[in-house]
């Protein structure tokens, strides 16, 4: 934890709520000097005051300890390489099963019907866009990350490259 971090947080939130220290000291009921060090990075708030303080600067535990940065702890990173090889195994099942079996054909319909898109096409033209499209959902719905130097060594598109380090930007 970074105490002057958390200090700018708080001091941010009070200044922004209109609020003195001695504002904030009384409704916490401690002294406007503890509210003074926190705000200086001498010291962090006792975890007794942590939740009253989050209501009273309406914010959260998480936030305060933070320093207003949000983390999230369960963001996973995502290969970027078993993305590829994931499409490499869509196109073994074709070569395997041959591409007028109802296992293959159910799998390319299953996946062009929820993306909206023409699996086969997009695979055989446009590869780096379904990279891109499958890297960005992971970003999206399943709290994964990438490496970006991982997805440059994978997507050559500088358009991919952006979109993907963009939805990072966002995210982080």
């Amino acid at each position: 934890m970074d105490n002057i971090k958390i200090g700018n947080y708080i001091k941010d939130l009070r200044t922004k709520q209109g609020l003195t220290q001695k504002d904030l000291a009384d409704k916490l009921n401690i002294s406007f000097q503890a509210v003074s060090k926190w705000e200086k990075g001498e010291t962090l708030p006792d975890t007794a005051l942590l939740l009253p303080l989050s209501k009273v600067l309406s914010t959260s535990v998480d936030l305060i300890l933070n320093g207003g940065v949000y983390i999230n702890n369960e963001r996973k990173l995502l290969s970027v390489k078993d993305v590829v090889m994931g499409f490499e195994h869509l196109k073994d099942v074709r070569r395997c099963f041959g591409d007028k079996s109802l296992f293959y054909k159910g799998i390319v319909n299953g996946i062009s019907s929820e993306m909206n898109f023409d699996f086969e096409d997009g695979i055989k033209n446009y590869p780096e866009v379904m990279y891109t499209e499958v890297i960005l959902q992971a970003i999206i719905n399943e709290n994964k990350t990438v490496s970006p130097d991982e997805v440059k060594e994978y997507i050559k598109n500088p358009r991919m490259i952006e979109i993907i380090e963009k939805k990072l930007e966002q995210l982080s």
